[in-house]
């Protein structure tokens, strides 16, 4: 049974399990808690695809525990860690997000609770990250506004730091444009995930359940989800944590994570 089959049945028995309330201890009805995640299909690709909103989420970078510099490495390890440092913050939904090296510490630009922690990385070089024009995901808050720009465009036009930033590329999708360099569906196809961030200001997360090629991913964003600047975070690797769907994806070491939570939580 391949990943893409396993999850797309995971998912299933999710939907009809939200279907049903859980019960109390005395006896009433508990409203189950929804999920922000949705399967879609784009051109025979399922995609799980998941909608953080302003106003009702908060968005966040996390890479190790409070007590320890050493990043997480899988979401498991997150999940263990918030529960260790006695988190009250209700996860929506985590996801690898941003390039790292071998001990998995960001290669690009990287901010975490408004503490930088890694500087941007204009250079040039070999592989996905430097397959230019790279990107920023970035918040000015953790309620928002949040964006995703090209790096040369973050580079001129940003001056303050902002509350989170991970950097990736290369870009999927830059004002409404493809990536120069994408084929319309090409050989190199893997299970991969990315950000973007609409004109509403809404954050789509999506993660393919199959391999897919950079250029249908990136017309996945464009074309239905409508966004105009969409960030390619990582692939092969990718993976996510959707707690209301009991979905916690394992697989090879991850490093920096985005944690979406609920805002409700908070206040």
């Amino acid at each position: 049974m391949t990943r893409a089959t396993v999850r797309r049945l995971a998912l299933g028995a999710a939907v009809l399990a939200l279907s049903a309330c859980s019960i109390r201890a005395d006896g009433e009805a508990e409203e189950a808690r929804v999920s922000i995640c949705e399967p879609i299909m784009f051109e025979d690709t399922p995609f799980t695809h998941c909608i953080a909103q302003p106003g009702a989420h908060a968005i966040a970078m996390d890479l190790s525990p409070e007590d320890s510099d050493q990043p997480y490495r899988s979401l498991p390890a997150l999940e263990e860690g918030l529960q260790n440092d006695n988190s009250e913050d209700a996860v929506a939904m985590a996801m690898n997000g941003g390039m790292y090296d071998g001990e998995g510490r960001p290669i690009g630009y990287y901010v975490e609770d408004g503490m930088r922690l890694s500087v941007l990385n204009q250079n040039e070089g070999p592989g996905n990250f430097h397959l230019l024009p790279n990107g920023v995901f970035f918040g000015e808050s953790v309620n928002g506004p949040w964006r995703v720009w090209d790096t040369q465009r973050f580079a001129r036009d940003i001056d303050e730091r902002p509350a989170f930033a991970t950097q990736s590329g290369p870009m999927l999708v830059i004002n409404g444009e493809l990536h120069p360099a994408f084929d319309p569906d090409g050989t190199s196809r893997k299970i991969r995930n990315g950000v973007g961030v609409d004109a509403a200001g809404r954050a789509h997360f999506v993660i393919s359940e199959a391999p897919v090629s950079f250029g249908k991913f990136a017309r996945l964003y464009r074309d239905v989800l409508n966004v105009d600047n969409a960030l390619f975070l990582d692939g092969s690797v990718s993976q996510l944590w959707d707690p209301a769907r009991d979905r916690q994806d394992t697989g090879a070491p991850i490093g920096p994570i985005i944690v979406v939570t609920d805002q409700e939580d908070q206040q």
